[in-house]
């Protein structure tokens, strides 16, 4: 099994780099075709002669201390005679990238020694005291600077010593990459900023015919950045520079009290690689040991299989006993009471309180299900790799806004089933209740990130955009599905409601709405704790996401795991006579966001130095979102489970 899961993972990665971006409107459509048929720019191949330009765009700094991008000419780099910034789709935007040109000046296979950039080569650049400070406080903040050329990023290589052969003098090196590359490095309280960068870029040459010209494709983008002094640069009128022999020279510091004078150089080096373009990604995506993850996921699989088929085989022998005894004729004198789950079959069904907000809920959860479903389908298939920039977060924003059909259908027919009424307010709680909540909590960060001047700020355009995606779009879905849900016949309970509702009896300790949430939160958690690891750190770490073959499976044993523990949770609520079960479900169903919020918490005090307000509030108001939408999921997916479960069960037994 853990050969099988390898060998598709590897499938996977090799069609990582047949990356599409299909129109709505075809997608189902292109899903039954070969990804490889499909290429749009960026993505596509693209071949260079001999000498042709490469490119070498900035796309952001970021830092995991403060989890707030800048925008590369935020600090004062050299700059090109025309700044001219890429045209970015919503994902991008959302993100915080924003891709801009730089006066690199790279040729295919041309070597550079050392060339200096700014138009005044002859003279230094002079960092104003205002300048100084800012640069020397992103290098204590721990920022990277990314690059791309040919949409490829830049990495910093990292050669550790592996320990396994202590006695041995030859060591094995592990060589690990580091996206991006750091801005600078501090040493005894002194500031230092790398203002050297080599280049190493690798080539594959295409095999062409004897009288056709080679063409060649960049495969992978490294940087080894360096700190030189002024004094040790030489330079001439070409913009030609010298670099200092061995290490006798001293790094470039920055004074953040004073001007400082220094000069930004570049080298270029290309190297010829046996790596295809098809596969010229798997170097960023296998920037650490993954096998532990492998046997981790599996681990985890086999584990909650195991536990899921115990309840089944406990509950499942439970209720036939049941069902075996209540619907046994009365063939001797029995003046025993009966007790259990069959007592309060005339109010089981009764409805609840806020019949319209917990529809609207679940119709949210429906919607948000039916979006990661898709997403994580579609991402498993290569179509939203790392490679398609942004485009796992537009695919979700669109998604959620059309998945509204199906969100406002199921809470429509829910509304309807408890015996609610008004159904153009319950579309109109169902369109907005979630989003809105999501929309005020990042409306009110967007705000604190301006105020950083940081480029991680929606801007306003961006921020219409998407209202007018919410009126325009899901809103509308939501009243089309809502209206056809509502007039659709409502789902057909087996018992009748009595009208005097029962009284219920004093509960156990154990039958506290928060036992039961510590209870019901553990398998589920327990699924998804490896995946939640490595999610966390390519969202607050800057790292790539690419398991989603793994991702898929693990949501598929999520979604088994809670429509189990809801069963069960439901089943004994019912057993003690508690009939008030569709709060309670739906809020014990989705008991392992306490857990995420927990692990939330952790990753923050242990994983991550952020230290001032901002950013911690950046934090914890994006985990609040995560920790509510991940509630949501869960709990309708518990809840319906547990809802089929109770129809199943008392259309089972006889009534009298």
């Amino acid at each position: 099994m853990a050969a099988a899961m390898i060998s598709f993972s590897r499938r996977l990665m090799e069609m990582k780099s047949y990356k599409v971006w299909l129109p709505w409107s075809l997608l189902l459509l292109s899903l039954m075709y070969q990804t490889s048929a499909f290429y749009v720019p960026g993505v596509a191949p693209i071949n260079f002669h001999q000498n042709d330009p490469v490119e070498i765009k900035a796309v952001k700094l970021t830092s995991s201390r403060t989890q707030l991008p800048y925008e590369y000419y935020s600090l004062p780099f050299c700059q090109p005679s025309k700044i001219t910034y890429k045209a970015e789709n919503l994902g991008e935007v959302l993100r915080g990238d924003r891709i801009v040109n730089t006066p690199f000046q790279v040729l295919m296979n041309s070597e550079k020694k050392c060339e200096v950039l700014c138009s005044q080569s002859s003279k230094p650049v002079t960092l104003t005291v205002e300048q100084s400070r800012l640069v020397a406080e992103r290098i204590t903040e721990d920022y990277y600077v990314h690059l791309i050329a040919d949409n490829l990023p830049v990495a910093t290589r990292l050669e550790l010593y592996s320990s396994r052969d202590s006695d041995d003098k030859k060591k094995e090196k592990d060589v690990q990459f580091e996206h991006g590359y750091r801005l600078g490095f501090t040493d005894v309280n002194k500031i230092y900023l790398h203002n050297h960068l080599s280049f190493i870029l690798y080539y594959h040459r295409e095999d062409m015919e004897e009288d056709q010209e080679h063409t060649y494709r960049v495969v992978r983008f490294e940087v080894i950045p360096q700190s030189i002094r002024l004094e040790d640069l030489k330079t001439d009128e070409k913009s030609s520079c010298t670099l200092p022999e061995g290490t006798n020279s001293s790094p470039q510091e920055i004074d953040p009290t004073k001007e400082n004078q220094l000069y930004f150089t570049y080298s270029v080096h290309w190297e010829e690689s046996d790596i295809k373009w098809a596969s010229r990604w798997d170097t960023y995506l296998t920037m650490s040991d993954v096998q532990i993850h492998w046997f981790s996921i599996i681990n985890s699989v086999v584990v909650v299989f195991f536990l899921s088929g115990i309840l089944s085989m406990i509950i499942i022998r439970t209720l036939r006993k049941d069902i075996a005894n209540y619907n046994k004729e009365d063939d001797i004198e029995d003046t025993m009471e009966e007790s259990g789950w069959k007592l309060v079959h005339g109010d089981v069904f009764r409805p609840p309180q806020y019949p319209m907000i917990l529809s609207s809920l679940l119709g949210s959860g429906i919607q948000l299900f039916c979006m990661i479903l898709i997403v994580i389908f579609v991402a498993m298939l290569g179509m939203l790799s790392p490679s398609s920039r942004g485009a796992l977060m537009t695919t979700a924003c669109f998604l959620f806004m059309f998945m509204g059909v199906f969100g406002g259908f199921s809470a429509g027919r829910l509304y309807r089933t408890l015996k609610g009424h008004r159904w153009k307010k319950g579309a109109f709680c169902t369109a907005t209740l979630y989003p809105g909540v999501v929309f005020g909590i990042c409306f009110i960060l967007n705000c604190f990130i301006w105020g950083k001047h940081s480029s991680g700020a929606v801007p306003f355009p961006t921020m219409v955009a998407l209202l007018c995606m919410w009126f325009g779009i899901s809103l509308p879905l939501v009243y089309l599905g809502y209206y056809f849900g509502f007039r659709k016949q409502p789902y057909d309970n087996p018992v009748r409601t009595n009208q005097i509702p029962r009284q219920i009896p004093e509960q156990r300790w154990y039958m506290n709405r928060f036992v039961g949430i510590l209870m019901a939160g553990i398998l589920p958690f327990g699924a998804m704790f490896i995946e939640l690891f490595f999610i966390f750190s390519a969202i607050w770490e800057n790292q790539f996401y690419y398991l989603f073959g793994f991702l898929f499976l693990v949501f598929i044993i999520l979604v088994v795991s809670c429509s189990q523990i809801s069963i069960v949770m439901v089943y004994f609520q019912l057993c003690a006579e508690d009939y008030r079960w569709w709060w309670r479900n739906f809020l014990v169903s989705g008991g392992s966001a306490f857990y995420v919020l927990v692990y939330a918490i952790f990753y923050f005090v242990n994983k991550l130095d952020i230290v001032e307000f901002i950013p911690s509030l950046l934090y914890f108001g994006y985990t609040a979102l995560m920790v509510l939408s991940f509630w949501l999921l869960t709990g309708t997916i518990g809840f319906y489970a547990a809802y089929m479960f109770v129809r199943k069960i008392y259309a089972a037994v006889k009534i009298d």
